[in-house]
């Protein structure tokens, strides 16, 4: 499989748009016709639009696009963009006068990054579905990820800067799973052997790393700062899922979350994955998919700290002492 990122689904196509003035940006998939969604929202600070709809008990099955944004609530305004670029495609869902493109999305905040006053809008969100493609997707600092941060406990000064990462996985049988995040964490994010990649840097002069862990036994009596950090992403797969499956896909993708960001799910965290079926291969076994979304899910985290590069006077990961 030439293609390691999200794009290795068929149909579905990622586009960015970003300003390194904010930084700040916002990410853009676009679903084939017929693609089940789900979520499944964790940590105690979400911002997104449309989740409800995607839980079971529900009537819309179907999504078109999703939206991953920064700008904080802000940036939820992308998403009208890719609702009218939609639209004039003739996407949606038919409501007899005419279609409702159904474009669910989810946030982090990076307006504490450069220029608070510049965030993703909705011609922002119209210019990221332009330019969408098919081709592998681009990692780093770019479209959400422009502004993202990780190792937030000790404050921006002492974080790391982040991005946007992929990863995917041939599973056999023509079956694929493949991820796609904006990593925004408060924690740490760790290799497979619990080796910071990227996290808070040891005060006062950054050389290191603290260890998120190291630095919560302080913390334990203290009131939760500001709820300013998340992970935001999306999990797909080839394989046909019910409306219940895709959101057992999407809890069980949390998993692999937990294993690449420490810690995880926290009250100043809205970690939220999105989860998508295709469904050009047909039926598959909803467990599995599930097992094969956690691991691209660590994989594509990790993914994110490595591809970035130094933005707004934040080093990554690579360039500070363990």
């Amino acid at each position: 499989m030439s293609n390691n990122t999200l794009t290795a689904i068929e149909g579905i196509r990622v586009g960015h748009a970003h300003t390194l003035d904010g930084p700040t940006g916002c990410t853009v998939i676009l679903c084939p016709s017929g693609t089940v969604g789900g979520v499944d929202q964790r940590g105690g600070a979400p911002g997104t639009r449309e989740t409800d709809l995607l839980r079971p008990l529900h009537m819309v099955e179907h999504v078109h696009a999703v939206v991953l944004a920064g700008g904080s609530a802000y940036g939820l305004d992308a998403a009208s963009g890719v609702m009218r670029w939609l639209e004039e495609q003739g996407v949606g869902f038919n409501v007899g006068v005419g279609v409702v493109p159904i474009v669910p999305a989810a946030i982090l905040f990076d307006l504490d990054l450069g220029d608070p006053s510049t965030r993703p809008d909705a011609a922002m969100g119209y210019a990221a579905c332009a330019v969408a493609s098919a081709e592998p997707v681009a990692e780093g600092c770019v479209g959400a990820g422009a502004g993202a941060q990780v190792g937030r406990l000790m404050g921006p000064g002492f974080a790391c800067k982040s991005g946007i990462g992929s990863a995917a996985i041939e599973i056999g049988d023509g079956l694929r799973v493949a991820a796609l995040f904006a990593v925004n964490a408060l924690g740490d994010v760790v290799d497979e052997d619990g080796t910071i990649l990227a996290g808070t840097r040891q005060p006062p002069d950054g050389a290191r790393f603290a260890g998120a862990l190291n630095l919560l036994p302080a913390l334990a009596r203290m009131t939760p700062g500001s709820a300013s950090n998340t992970v935001i992403g999306v999990v797909a797969t080839n394989a046909a899922l019910s409306k219940e499956e895709a959101n057992k896909v999407a809890q069980m993708a949390h998993d692999g979350l937990a294993r690449a960001v420490r810690p995880a799910h926290t009250l100043m965290d809205g970690d939220t994955i999105f989860a998508l079926a295709t469904g050009s291969t047909g039926r598959a076994n909803a467990s599995v998919i599930g097992a094969f979304a956690a691991e691209v899910t660590a994989q594509a985290i990790r993914r994110a700290v490595r591809a970035a590069t130094p933005l707004a006077g934040l080093p990554v990961g690579a360039s500070v002492g363990g």
